[in-house]
């Protein structure tokens, strides 16, 4: 079974091993950081009203994911609504990507770096 991706090892047995694509985690990431209340979307992603709408999942747009010896690093570009606190955000997620990435993949995640990129104000017209 040879792909032309960037995989990463998760897991090694007599049996066999398991990995996964790059994409993946970058995935991975993306859909928590729009699970987190207050954020609008990923940079140079639709709303996730839209996603979830559509049933588009494409949320790697945004998303910078390294592994240096068996370390996650996470870069997240997103747009966070009109009216929510940017460190509360920020923090929860962190915490929603760190959760999701090492439960999913049994890797171990480093560092999440997040940078708002703009403000969502289409939630300040309501």
């Amino acid at each position: 079974m040879e792909d032309n991706r960037r995989s990463l090892k998760i897991k090694e047995a007599a049996i066999g091993e398991v990995r996964v694509a790059d994409e993946v985690v970058t995935i991975i990431a993306g859909l928590a950081a729009t699970e987190v209340d207050g954020v609008s979307s990923m940079v140079g992603n639709i709303p996730n009203e839209l996603v979830a709408k559509a049933g588009i999942k494409n949320l790697s747009k945004g998303v910078k994911v390294d592994v240096m010896d068996g370390i996650v690093t996470v870069d997240l570009n997103l747009n966070i609504k009109y009216g929510y606190k940017i460190p509360e955000v920020s923090r929860n997620v962190q915490e929603r990507v760190c959760t999701a990435i090492e439960n999913m993949t049994g890797l171990e995640v480093g560092t999440i770096n997040v940078r708002i990129a703009t403000v969502d104000m289409v939630e300040a017209g309501k």
